[in-house]
């Protein structure tokens, strides 16, 4: 038997003291978040593709990123608060499977509106995401937190933003039904890994599920530290999104004309901002996860509106800025995120799934917002007008977090 399987875990965290998680768990939860929630992203990169083959318009491709983001937000609300009442690992793997099977039908759907159905239930099932970073906080020492969410959640930003990078190569070659079948493949490989792998956990709470959903409006109402936290990443979440959902848009038209593989190889570029969620965890365990959510919301409006100069660039030019951009938003987006999930973890132990539900659900609504206005403006406006946006909410994220309110203590503990 390996150490993981071996690894005891009770409801509110394993029993190791505070040492340090295994590096095979810590691996196996960020491929495990990365693999499944990259499957949100593989359309963006296609976007330039799918209308080529199928004539669809920006508005009609941009319903694609968004219904599977809604899907998410959805399946986050729905199912997420269950990991608080049942065994996580079983929640995972089953939804591995469900996942598995929504990306196939993605594979063969004969047309953009089947596989915008499709996309909806990726997104909802996808959420299994949103199980592995939870286990991850319950099974970490206190002290250690913000570190072992930050480890997983590189795995899963590393998962997001490189999804886009194979999406584009594959497609570019294979076509873009081959991304989808490729991916069912490997969430097949990642259910069967996470069943062997992961512990068993115990429920926390045995109400039932109608009172379980009922419980998060007295956890939203409870907290007001977390309802801030949730409205500033909701926030952040519309402008990243809009630009992600956009640029493959903006980048395959002139004066650019680039491909699907060479547009998404710019989430190289994000991905290098991933490699630093570790340190924003530390952060966040030493500075406090308000200060530094803050910060990430600060990098991601400058980043925002630098991009707002590409048009009085050359074309060269133009590429470079956003590479440096790319890099700049992912990085306080990641860093915004990660310090709000370490703040919202430490408000009821016993309620990590739901508090993750009420985040997340947040976000992603705002994210599903951003794809669905982006499609629109970059139809009437261009790329400024996405620029505007995502550059607006970025200003409204940090309004969020600093207007005049409950005080959130150095240390980011939250108060009941």
């Amino acid at each position: 038997m390996s150490l993981i399987q071996k690894t005891h875990v009770s409801g509110l965290g394993a029993t190791a003291g505070d040492q340090a998680l295994p590096p095979s768990l810590v691996l196996l939860l960020a491929s495990g978040a990365g693999l499944s929630v990259a499957s949100l992203y593989y359309s963006q990169p296609l976007l330039g593709l799918l209308g080529a083959q199928t004539g669809a318009g920006a508005q009609a491709l941009g319903l694609v990123p968004m219904l599977t983001q809604l899907g998410y937000a959805l399946g986050i609300l729905l199912t997420a608060p269950l990991g608080d009442r049942h065994d996580r690992r079983t929640l995972i793997v089953l939804k591995c499977g469900l996942l598995v099977a929504a990306l196939l039908c993605g594979a063969l759907a004969p047309s953009i509106g089947w596989l915008m159905a499709a996309s909806l239930g990726i997104g909802l099932a996808a959420t299994v995401a949103q199980d592995i970073v939870p286990a991850a906080a319950t099974l970490a020492p206190d002290a250690r937190r913000g570190q072992a969410v930050g480890s997983v959640m590189t795995g899963l930003l590393l998962g997001i933003l490189l999804s886009r990078v194979v999406s584009g190569l594959t497609a570019e070659h294979l076509g873009w039904r081959a991304v989808f079948l490729l991916a069912a493949l490997l969430v097949a490989v990642l259910g069967v890994a996470l069943w062997r792998g992961l512990p068993r956990f115990q429920p926390t709470t045995t109400l039932p599920y109608g009172a379980l959903m009922a419980s998060l409006l007295g956890l939203w109402q409870r907290h007001p530290a977390v309802r801030r936290a949730a409205l500033s990443q909701a926030a952040l979440g519309v402008g990243f999104s809009a630009v992600w959902s956009s640029l493959a848009l903006w980048l395959s038209g002139a004066p650019f004309h680039l491909g699907s593989g060479a547009v998404g190889a710019f989430g190289i570029a994000g991905a290098a901002a991933a490699l630093s969620a570790p340190l924003f965890g530390r952060l966040a365990d030493r500075r406090g996860p308000h200060r530094v959510a803050l910060l990430g919301s600060g990098i991601a409006l400058v980043s925002f509106a630098s991009m707002g100069l590409a048009p009085w660039l050359p074309r060269d030019a133009q590429l470079v800025l956003v590479v440096v951009a790319v890099v700049g938003f992912d990085l306080g987006f990641q860093g915004a995120l990660i310090s709000n999930q370490t703040l919202i973890y430490g408000a009821e132990p016993a309620a990590r799934s739901r508090l993750n539900a009420v985040l997340f659900v947040a976000m992603f609504s705002g994210m599903s917002l951003g794809s669905a206005l982006a499609g629109g403006l970059f139809a009437h406006f261009g790329w400024p007008g996405v620029v505007v946006l995502a550059s607006t909410f970025a200003v409204l994220s940090i309004a969020i977090r600093v207007w005049p309110g409950e005080r959130i203590p150095a240390g980011g503990t939250i108060r009941p």
